[in-house]
């Protein structure tokens, strides 16, 4: 791009704006200027509702409505400004990549760091067009759920529609799709909450995807260690991969009433 990024500034600290604008002065390849700030996200949906920024330089904790939620509206605008997150807080990380920011720094900023994501802005908008005019906002597009997934090193988006079903084991939980196996850092619990009704609790161990069950059946059971001694126990079968998952006495009834429900 041959002129300035147009960036709009969001964090209620004004002394980290008063930072983030002494550094973006020094920023050449490419070049930005400060067009816009607010302190919350409130007054950056109405500053852009006005305006037009190319990037917005945002802070995720802020009073009221916070930069996450702020960054998935956005996301709903006809010409969706880029987001660079900046932040004290490491561990919003996957969430960011979820409302597809572009970068995500982490205070104190280097002026190298915010060089970078600057660059990759200006990439993506050399390719897909800069934003040009300020839209009214919209109801949020609608958008394919996803788990993020830290593994190797990167960052994997698996769409839920592909997710059969997720198994705590001892210190991770296990995610299956039906071409792989991965493996998250949260607790089934926090997923459960996360997922709502497209997933069933089976056992205190299992979640599984209500469209990916193909059966509800008795079955002989032996325990995960394979010893000799089984037993009769319910359980469902996995369409995609034929597998069987044990379902809980406890969580029998529930699950036989939402499957019945689905037409199993």
């Amino acid at each position: 791009m041959t002129t300035p990024l147009r960036v709009l500034l969001v964090d209620d600290e004004e002394l980290s704006r008063l930072r983030l604008r002494t550094l973006l002065a020094d920023c050449v390849d490419p070049a930005a200027q400060v067009v816009g700030e607010a302190a919350t996200a409130a007054a950056a949906l109405h500053w852009l509702a006005l305006h037009v920024a190319d990037v917005v330089l945002l802070d995720i904790r802020m009073p009221g409505m916070d930069g996450l939620a702020l960054a998935a509206r956005l996301r709903a605008m006809p010409q969706p400004p880029r987001v660079i997150f900046v932040t004290a807080h490491a561990e919003h990380a996957l969430a960011a990549f979820e409302v597809e920011a572009v970068d995500y720094l982490t205070k104190p900023v280097r002026r190298l760091r915010l060089q970078e994501a600057l660059a990759r802005v200006s990439q993506r908008l050399g390719s897909g067009g800069a934003a040009t005019a300020p839209a009214p906002l919209a109801e949020p597009a609608p958008v394919v759920p996803v788990i993020v997934v830290h593994e190797r090193g990167e960052l994997l988006r698996v769409p839920l529609t592909e997710v059969l079903y997720l198994k705590a084991e001892q210190k991770y939980v296990t995610l299956r799709t039906a071409h792989r196996t991965l493996l998250l850092d949260e607790s089934l619990a926090e997923l459960e909450e996360r997922l709502g009704r497209r997933f069933l609790r089976i056992h205190r161990n299992a979640l599984v995807a209500l469209d990916a069950v193909a059966a509800l059946e008795r079955r002989r059971w032996s325990d995960d260690r394979g010893e000799a001694e089984t037993s009769e126990v319910w359980a469902v079968r996995i369409a995609a991969t034929d597998e069987w998952l044990a379902v809980s006495r406890r969580q029998l009834a529930t699950v036989r009433d939402l499957l019945a429900a689905e037409g199993l």
